[in-house]
């Protein structure tokens, strides 16, 4: 990279984010929709040197063209697996995420307490627990225990990471 490349990129680094948007409209020749420094400070970076040095090669262009086309893409939800009757029903597990414990609607939460074997079913809107429709899972493990619980210890969901 040479020098004059190297200084603009490094003088990104001191602006001000304002300074980042008015720079980014000179080199892109649009506005952007975004006021994050680091976003702009990496987008501008890439842009100055992809214009000092020249762009991507004929060739990877057309390589990244195949790559894209051999993709196999989605267009449609996977169907859920059908169940032969009298089989157990089948918990449909979701990937437990830092946003959600939950499991995706249809998912059988258990828990045994005091001898009993609790079985709450996840709905879109609430849980199922003994024909009764709760909000929460507190407001279930309440009804269990008679005292307030938090929901997610109660049936042990965690977050990842987690123990």
């Amino acid at each position: 990279m040479n020098q004059n490349v190297h200084a603009e990129v490094a003088a990104l680094r001191g602006m001000s984010p304002a300074q980042l948007r008015d720079k980014y409209l000179e080199v892109f020749g649009e506005p952007t929709r975004t006021g994050n420094r680091e976003f702009l400070c990496k987008r501008l970076a890439w842009r100055i040197q992809s214009q000092a040095e020249g762009s991507l090669s004929e060739r990877a262009r057309q390589r990244a063209s195949e790559l894209a086309r051999d993709a196999d893409i989605r267009m449609t939800m996977p169907r859920m697996p059908t169940t032969t009757p009298g089989a157990p029903p089948r918990v449909a597990a979701a990937p437990i995420s830092g946003a959600s414990r939950l499991p995706m609607p249809g998912a059988i939460l258990t828990r045994k307490y005091r001898g009993r074997m609790i079985e709450v079913t996840v709905l879109p809107k609430g849980f199922d627990y003994e024909g009764q429709v709760y909000r929460s899972l507190s407001a279930v493990a309440k009804v269990v225990t008679g005292s307030h619980w938090n929901g997610h210890l109660f049936f042990g969901l965690k977050n990842e990471g987690e123990q």
